[in-house]
């Protein structure tokens, strides 16, 4: 078979560098972005032949376009693209700027949306292709803390969820992956806090705040290799599943949150259903 052309976003560490990796090593190439002139150069050193860094923010859209650019006049098509660049916030709702939290959307959102849709006429041309969005097991179920973070993943769900529906008798297929809590630097250099805090939320927001900031790096129960080789082994399925949670804990967050909607349902269906003409 001739060699998959993937594009992957962020992937200077974590599920991203371990992704392009493992799709390296399964014989496809990969078109990977980084934010340092000095990440791109040591990738193409080190993987000539096997894949290809370019310097690009998500948020840039001359950066992006220049992405696709390369990939067409390179490679002439595109066969699976896995918006995996994002960054994480941590901070009560009230403790959150605005400015904080559009930063938040211009990466998980509009960065992950502009990729996307500049990836679209690719695969429509095609017939085919294949999007991963990297999304979170927080786009299931929001924690004290963690909201701001949440609302972007809600919405990055949202849109791709209806996404979904449009390509797929375009013959383009999509997976929203759900990640548990990984080994990777999610929780380090990844991680924005709000400059604000408010004592009154110091037993809600800020304990999560301070469990999140102080987790030991080697103690989260996800392994990104072993997620790596889940997503590669789901892009060569025929009939892959929208959403892929990935990891006990938010398998447990997902059954905890459907269970609280059925509670809510059973207990005011009628209540619910009396808001008719």
């Amino acid at each position: 078979m001739e060699k998959r052309i993937w594009l992957i976003t962020g992937i200077s560490s974590g599920l991203g560098k371990a992704l392009a990796e493992t799709v390296m090593e399964h014989g496809d190439f990969v078109v990977g972005t980084f934010r340092k002139q000095s990440q791109v150069e040591e990738f193409n050193k080190m993987h000539e032949g096997k894949g290809l860094g370019l310097l690009a923010d998500v948020t840039n859209t001359e950066e992006v376009q220049k992405i696709f650019e390369i990939i067409t006049d390179k490679y002439g098509r595109l066969d699976v693209l896995v918006n995996n660049a994002g960054v994480g916030f941590v901070g009560a709702i009230e403790e959150a700027s605005l400015a904080e939290a559009r930063a938040i959307f211009e990466v998980n959102v509009f960065g992950a949306l502009q990729v996307t849709q500049m990836a679209l006429p690719t695969f429509r041309k095609q017939g085919f292709g294949h999007i991963f969005q990297i999304s979170s097991g927080s786009d299931i179920k929001a924690s004290a803390g963690f909201g701001i973070y949440n609302a972007s993943k809600f919405a990055l769900e949202g849109f791709s969820e209806a996404l979904a529906d449009e390509i797929k008798p375009l013959g383009i297929k999509m997976t929203i992956v759900e990640p548990g809590p990984f080994r990777t630097e999610f929780a380090g250099t990844s991680l924005m806090q709000a400059h604000n805090e408010i004592k009154e939320y110091e037993a809600t927001a800020g304990a999560f705040r301070k469990k999140l900031t102080e987790v030991v790096h080697n103690h989260q129960e996800g392994h990104p290799r072993k997620a790596a080789n889940i997503i590669m082994e789901v892009s060569n399925h025929e009939n892959p599943p929208l959403r892929l949670p990935l990891g006990k804990i938010v398998l447990g967050g997902i059954e905890v949150k459907l269970a609280s909607m059925q509670q809510d349902l059973d207990n005011w269906r009628d209540v619910s259903a009396s808001a008719v003409y």
